[in-house]
């Protein structure tokens, strides 16, 4: 159900962020929205549930990789880390690598607070005596990690091949924030998804039961609910396609018919055929990942992939800085 618009003088309990992002992505040309505010508890449902499709490859695809490697990780990176999760979701492949590793602690971090506890719970659960130390906040940017974990060795996990959600420039500093949340000596382990057949990509974008259509409309639903706005969500049609030029498959929104709505009091129209950009998925080539982590500070120091080359998963190393090769 759409919300009445905002009267005069009230203000909405929204983000301040998803705010900002949302008026600025409605007003430039062509529009886009941040993907990260796909993942409110109803789009982190729908994103749990889009692993789980035939078409959506990565998951199962990485789930494999780890169960293979996670002893040679474990040896590579030593005992008594601790394991720092960027963006932990339902923490679904954490206790692969936890059960490989001899971790001091275990710290997801996500954006969803409601998710996070409950999966912090489960993992809780899952390994007695482990201490889990949840962090609720934008890994973003560089972030205060406990202080139970500060003089341990730390191992970064960052799976599910999400630094492809970023344009390349925003991934390095994605990369550069973590190395400085971690420290130096920290390793990370990175997934990140390959250059393939775009019948096998556009497929796992937009399958066909419609779920990723709904994962993508959510964004919608959301801004209708959170900043008491009057989008028609039915109006809008979930597009993906592959663009060949920067390596990535798009997500998009696209208008049925030309509509006019608020936001918070702020009147917008779209057009027949315009559309909201809402997610990129950059794929990589084997040298592609690896001056990628370099620009951002890390050096790989192992890679694995699965027999069809779908994805990779990449343990890198926060080297001292030098000033030469």
């Amino acid at each position: 159900m759409l919300k009445p618009e905002i009267e005069d003088g009230e203000t909405s309990l929204a983000d301040p962020a998803f705010r900002a992002d949302v008026l600025r992505g409605f007003e430039m040309r062509p529009r886009a929205i941040p993907a990260r505010w796909f993942y409110d508890r109803r789009g982190s449902e729908l994103f749990e549930a889009i692993t789980d499709l035939p078409e959506y490859y990565p998951t199962r695809t990485e789930t494999a990789i780890l169960r293979r490697i996670a002893p040679e990780v474990a040896a590579l990176a030593g005992p008594g880390r601790a394991l720092v999760e960027f963006g932990s979701g339902s923490s679904m492949k954490t206790p692969i690598v936890l059960r490989a590793l001899d971790p001091s602690a275990y710290v997801p971090i996500d954006i969803s607070g409601d998710f996070l506890r409950e999966s912090s719970a489960a993992i809780a659960a899952a390994f007695p005596g482990l201490n889990v130390l949840p962090v609720e906040g934008d890994f973003l940017r560089p972030i205060t990690l406990p202080a139970q974990i500060a003089d341990a060795p730390k191992l970064g996990f960052f799976p599910g091949s999400t630094i492809g959600n970023m344009v390349p420039h925003e991934s390095v500093d994605l990369l550069r924030a973590m190395r400085e949340s971690l420290g130096e000596g920290a390793m990370l382990l990175i997934g990140m998804d390959r250059i393939k057949d775009e019948g096998v990509l556009t497929a796992a974008y937009d399958d066909a039961a419609g779920v990723t259509a709904a994962f993508n409309r959510n964004l919608l639903d959301r801004i209708n609910r959170e900043l008491a706005a009057v989008l028609p969500v039915d109006n809008f049609s979930h597009v993906a396609r592959w663009n060949d030029d920067r390596a990535r498959i798009e997500m998009h929104l696209e208008a049925q018919s030309d509509c006019a709505f608020t936001i918070e009091g702020h009147a917008f129209t779209m057009a027949a055929g315009e559309t909201i950009h809402t997610e990129n998925s950059h794929k990589y080539g084997p040298r592609d990942a690896r001056v990628l982590l370099h620009a951002g500070g890390w050096t790989p120091v192992a890679e694995w992939t699965d027999p069809d080359d779908l994805f990779a998963v990449i343990l890198a190393e926060a080297q001292p800085s030098r000033l030469a090769p």
